[in-house]
């Protein structure tokens, strides 16, 4: 059963709340973070992206850039930016998009869940990614940010949750410039902590990394590494725990995550076409864009016409984890044998698209010419993300887009 610990977070005085908390350190480069930290001295991005302070440095992992973090990381704390709170405890972390709301509990993840498969991943990570992570925390001593963590409902977890966030205003409450709202309430009913303790000790066997599987990677593998620095290693340190934002997973919607294609190899677009006719039935809807509705179900754009491509019988297997994914049939029926890019990571003939960006982004880029054709896909649900991660399957390359993306800086658990 999954061990979630209370913690004594570190937090932002409510006043600045919104000028420090900011977006994760991966969904951006770092000319971006600089313009989102412009005029912003108490933005967290002068800690999770402290290059922008070191113009003069080009690496952005050399030495000086982590000490830039760690300098940054104790002026916080100084200035009283950053307070730290006296008992260990619970926060409940919601997001509003498009007027629905997902509630999440904060709390202080297992390192040895991650190890003993508790905690169950979906995707594979890049050793490099992993490490400039560890290392960053190696620096701060402190799990920075927080990553995205999915259980299956609990009920009675549910009504505690909704029974809280009635009870009192939420501790902070701003929208940020993308219009998502983030509500942020501190539980400091201990009666209340412990009983949230119990029931995800009782009550939830796994649960699942929704985004951020690098992160994850990287803070277990700190622990681990303390551990074994540590001679009087008791296994109670906050080091053999880390961060994480726990949402049940009724609550959590995976939006699509499309493609985009330089060329058709050496086809025609009427040659394309009959080859996709061998898998799919293939209606031409014309210029009004289409959004796929169902499963095995995708939309084409091509020299300025949509079209429905259904997969058809025999093409996939619903009962195979990975066979039943619209990713895999459109790698197995067109991307491999048809445009012959057979490597999602690698291959500079395809491009990958979330679905927040909607689908007129994947018509303008075809359109520009920059783009042959375009590829909407129906999007994946939280049951085929579960349904993967309890097999011991490894989803393929960009198959699952979630938001909104989490604010870094609402709450910091320190390892010490």
């Amino acid at each position: 059963m999954a061990i979630i610990k209370p913690f004594k977070g570190l937090r932002p005085t409510k006043e600045i709340v919104e000028e420090l908390a900011c977006l994760p350190y991966d969904v951006m480069n770092s000319e971006e973070a600089a313009e989102m930290a412009k005029g912003k001295e108490k933005s967290l991005l002068r800690i999770t992206r402290a290059e922008i302070e070191c113009p003069e440095i080009e690496n952005i992992h050399s030495e000086t850039v982590y000490n830039k973090s760690v300098d940054n990381f104790k002026k916080f704390q100084e200035k009283g930016w950053l307070v730290q709170d006296s008992d260990a405890k619970y926060y409940i972390y919601a997001q509003t998009m498009n007027g629905r709301t997902q509630y999440g509990i904060v709390g202080a993840a297992a390192c040895e869940d991650y190890e003993n498969g508790i905690i169950k991943k979906h995707e594979l990570t890049r050793p490099e990614k992993e490490e400039d992570r560890m290392v960053l925390t190696r620096y701060l001593n402190a799990n920075i940010e927080p990553v995205f963590f999915a259980y299956k409902a609990v009920p009675e977890i549910d009504e505690i949750v909704k029974n809280l966030v009635n009870e009192k205003n939420a501790d902070y409450d701003f929208t940020a410039g993308d219009g998502f709202g983030h509500h942020f309430w501190v539980i400091d009913n201990a009666k209340i902590n412990r009983e949230i303790e119990r029931l995800f000790k009782e009550k939830v066997p796994f649960t699942y990394v929704a985004d951020g599987h690098h992160r994850t990677a990287a803070a277990a593998r700190i622990g681990i590494e303390k551990t074994i620095q540590n001679p009087n290693h008791t296994g109670a340190e906050n080091y053999n725990y880390f961060m994480a934002v726990h949402f049940p997973d009724d609550q959590l919607q995976i939006i699509d995550y499309n493609r985009v294609i330089k060329d058709l190899k050496d086809f025609t677009d009427e040659e394309f076409l009959a080859e996709l006719s061998k898998g799919f039935i293939v209606d031409k809807i014309g210029s009004e864009i289409y959004k796929p509705i169902d499963l095995h179900e995708f939309s084409l754009y091509l020299s300025g016409n949509w079209y429905k491509l259904t997969a058809k019988n025999g093409t996939y297997d619903d009962n195979d984890p990975i066979g039943v994914l619209d990713v895999t049939i459109l790698s197995k029926q067109v991307l491999e044998p048809i445009l012959d890019i057979k490597d999602l990571r690698t291959s500079k003939r395809i491009d990958f698209v979330g679905g927040i960006r909607g689908l007129e982004e994947l018509k303008r880029r075809v359109d520009s010419g920059e783009m042959k054709a375009a590829f909407a896909l129906f999007s994946v649900s939280m049951q085929q993300l579960i349904n993967i991660a309890d097999s011991g399957n490894i989803m393929p390359p960009k198959t699952t887009w979630f938001e909104p993306k989490l604010r870094s800086g609402l709450v910091i658990h320190k390892l010490d």
